[in-house]
Order: C-alpha cells, then sequence, then structure tokens
C-alpha cells in the first residue's frame, strides 16, 4: 500500500474515527483528516452533550459526520478503514467486526511515524511503565537546544501527532512518547522506531490487560521490527527482559551521565531518565557538551515531580501523572519522610499496594482523596485523612506543614471519578497551589 502521499490515501475515504474525546487529540486528528478531504465519521460512546466542545469545534467540517453515545457495527463494516484511538479494548466487538470484513485498522501515531519515515524522518521512539515522558522531552529539549530540526509526538497532551505530519521535512527528527496502547498500532503495521528507548516494566494498566505478559508484549513494538544499523536502550532492570525476547538489535544499558553534571529535575530516577536520554542524543550524533548543556537545561515536565513553588519554606511538589503505586514509590525515595505530606489517592487499578502502604505510613501525614483505591487501602492506614476534594486535600496538607517540610501530590491511583481525567487533577491541584 502506498503511504508517500498521505493526503491521496486519505482523500476520498470513508474513515471511521474511533473516539473523539476532549482532551484535543481526537479532534485535531478528526480535523487533519476533513482538510485531506476525508468522509470522517466519528463515533464515541461519550454522549453528544459530554461531548459538545469538540462537536462545535469541528461544527465547520461538512465532512464530518458523528455517532455519539454508542457504537455501532456498521460503522466499523461499511467503511474504507477505522483509526481508533488508544485505549480500545484489547477485545473490542467492533474492532473484531471491521477486522473480519478486511476493513484496516489503523492508529494515528503508527500513521504518522509510517509517513514521516518514506517522507526521510528518523524517528526515535520512548516507551517504559514509568519516565517515558520526562526521557521523552529530555531528548527533545536537548536535540532542540543543539539546533536539530525536532518535531515532538505521540502521548502528548492537546496535540494530534498525525497533523503534525504537514511540518516535517528529509532530515529532520521526531520524538515519539509511546505508551503500550500507540504501540500496538506500530505493531499492526510491522514497524519501529529508528532509535528505541525502554525505560523500565512496572505493574500497570492490568485493569485493562489481562497479564503482565499481554501489556508487555505491546511495549515489545518499539523494537521488534528495527533493523541493521537502528539502536535500542534500556534500563538494567529490564535488560534481561527484552534479551529473552531476542531483539533485532543487541538491547544497551547506557553508562550513568557523569557525577559532575547537574540536573534542574530532582529525585536519582531522573539520573536514570537521563542516562537514557543521553544515550538516544548520541546515537543521533551529539557531543558530550551538546548533551550536558541540554540535560542541564531541562526544567522537567508538568506533573512528573515537578516543584510548583515553595511558600514559606515549605515545597510543594506535583508529581499527578504516578498513577501507579510504583510511581510513588519512586517519588517517595526523593523525599525524606517525616518531614513529607503525602496526598494520594484516587481510582484502583488492580495493583498490588503492599510496599505503598508500608511507606506512606512512614510520612508525617497522608491525605487520601476519595476513590475505589483509597477504600482497599484505608485500613492498612488508619493515620489518614479521607478527604472528597483536592481543594480540601491541599488545605489540610498546607494546615500540616512546617518550614522545611515537602507536600508532595502522588495518585499513585488513576483519576476516574473525582475528576474528568488525569489532566482535569493535574490543572485543578496547580490551579488550588497558585491561588495560596
Amino acid at each position: 500500500m502506498d503511504f508517500s502521499n498521505y493526503k491521496t490515501f486519505f482523500a476520498g475515504k470513508r474513515i471511521t474515527l474511533m473516539g473523539l474525546g476532549l482532551l484535543g487529540r481526537g479532534v485535531g486528528d478528526a480535523e487533519f483528516l476533513a482538510q485531506c478531504g476525508a468522509h470522517v465519521h466519528a463515533t464515541d460512546l461519550k454522549t453528544s452533550e459530554e461531548l459538545s466542545s469538540s462537536v462545535e469545534y469541528l461544527r465547520r467540517y461538512p465532512n464530518i459526520t458523528y455517532r455519539l453515545g454508542e457504537h455501532v457495527t456498521e460503522d466499523f463494516t461499511e467503511c474504507d478503514m477505522v483509526i481508533k484511538a488508544a485505549g480500545v479494548p484489547l477485545n473490542s466487538p467492533y474492532i473484531a467486526a471491521a477486522r473480519e470484513k478486511n476493513i484496516p485498522v489503523y492508529m494515528t501515531g503508527a500513521l504518522f511515524a509510517k509517513f514521516a519515515r518514506e517522507a526521510g524522518i528518523r524517528l526515535i521512539g520512548v516507551t517504559g511503565t514509568r519516565g517515558k515522558s520526562t526521557i521523552t522531552h529530555m531528548i527533545f529539549h536537548t536535540l532542540n537546544r543543539a539546533g536539530t530540526k525536532v518535531h515532538l509526538g505521540g502521548n502528548v497532551r492537546g496535540r494530534s501527532t498525525l497533523a503534525k505530519i504537514e511540518g516535517v521535512r528529509a532530515g529532520d527528527v521526531a520524538v515519539l512518547e509511546l505508551d503500550s496502547w500507540q504501540l500496538q498500532g506500530f505493531g499492526d503495521l510491522k514497524m519501529s522506531p529508528n532509535i528505541a528507548v525502554f525505560s523500565n516494566m512496572m505493574p500497570d494498566h492490568l485493569n485493562y490487560y489481562p497479564d503482565m505478559q499481554t501489556y508487555f508484549e505491546d511495549k515489545t513494538h518499539i523494537y521488534r521490527y528495527q533493523e541493521e544499523g537502528d539502536s535500542l536502550f534500556v534500563e538494567a532492570s529490564i535488560a534481561q527482559l527484552v534479551a529473552d525476547t531476542r531483539p533485532p538489535v543487541t538491547a544497551i544499558i547506557p553508562p550513568p551521565i557523569p557525577s559532575d553534571w547537574q540536573l534542574r529535575v530532582m529525585g536519582e530516577h531522573n539520573r536514570v531518565n537521563a542516562s537514557l536520554a543521553a544515550a538516544a542524543c548520541r546515537a543521533r550524533g551529539l557531543s558530550e557538551a551538546e548533551i550536558q548543556d541540554g540535560l542541564q537545561t531541562f526544567a522537567g515536565v508538568e506533573g512528573r515531580f515537578q516543584l510548583v513553588r515553595e511558600l514559606n519554606g515549605i515545597k510543594i511538589i506535583n508529581d499527578n501523572n504516578a498513577t501507579t503505586p510504583t510511581a510513588t514509590l519512586a517519588a517517595l525515595s526523593s523525599v525524606t519522610f517525616e518531614k513529607t505530606i503525602l496526598i494520594m489517592g484516587g481510582s484502583d487499578k488492580g495493583l498490588e499496594l503492599k510496599d505503598l502502604c508500608a511507606a506512606a505510613a512512614r510520612c508525617k501525614k497522608i491525605i487520601l482523596l476519595a476513590g475505589t483505591g483509597t477504600d482497599r487501602i484505608q485500613s492498612d492506614l488508619p493515620q489518614a485523612t479521607v478527604v472528597t476534594t483536592l481543594a480540601e486535600a491541599v488545605t489540610n496538607a498546607r494546615e500540616a506543614a512546617v518550614e522545611g517540610d515537602t507536600i508532595l501530590f502522588s495518585p499513585a491511583f488513576a483519576s476516574f471519578g473525582m475528576f474528568k481525567n488525569e489532566y482535569d487533577r493535574n490543572d485543578q491541584f496547580l490551579g488550588i497551589v497558585q491561588s495560596l
């Protein structure tokens, strides 16, 4: 199939877009496809009322139609292709119906990668349970600062990666943050980035995957189809796990960054992240001086162990994107327990919680956000205060903190229930903290 001309590939096609959403990526995909001349049929389980802002934005495109509040099988069998959003269930009967009728099923990140590669773009992909956002942005910042024409995509808030294809040119570099869902699309197209970074493998998304092995198999698409001359960098903890799958190129564990490199981002885990980012930049030909400069000037990513504010000697850290127990444990390893007020809790993901409870119990104070995950740990943390709003949590933390303390917002659970999504949770926390 000819992917060399993306507009021709989409023009006149009947495309079912599965997942419109409110975060901007689905809306951006729909707009881009409509501008290419496709007949887009957007379908989403959210209702028209819930998606009113998305629909209103796209109202200018007469070649976009909708089926909202439900999915209907015919939408997936009477079209030229299906483009599915991340997180569509593995056993979706609608995707199964499309494939049974030999309707191609794509994902936008993988389509971007395919078009970009054919345009002469080098691809860097980053995955892992934790750290992938930070590593991706470290690489992007360092390459950009060194003068490389670089594009940022993948799991980036509010941006359609597919739409970025209009701006790429031969010789550019694209850095993509790729979660396990997006890598399903790479597996479908049997392709992998030229430079792959795999940070770690921890229990996560077990409310989606039947087991860790299935989760890992989706992750392996980041290197499964690499070719001679490509590069694969992994963190030491998963080196053997990756080696056992016999990747087509040898997995390399990067050396630590020099001890005298002073990073702006906090935590020992971020020095590990930096070593992986440095390795990817070396593979692109950057000098050690350029890499050091890039990493030392990198200010961090919102919601990833981000020092938001220091108020009367109290540090306030936003670690909103810590949505698993292991992520919050990593954050706790970078603070002093007896001087830390921990805000966590939320919706359960079916993960092991014993170590999290043991570590949290060592904190000066624990404040729990109500949710199904909190219900599981509340009896193990009887000293904790349970609240029903994030504002109440911050107020309680502020009252308990004194000079020298740290307020750490590291949820360890998903955002469902109290918030629209994790971005809503992040924005609410930042707004509350800035208003103090």
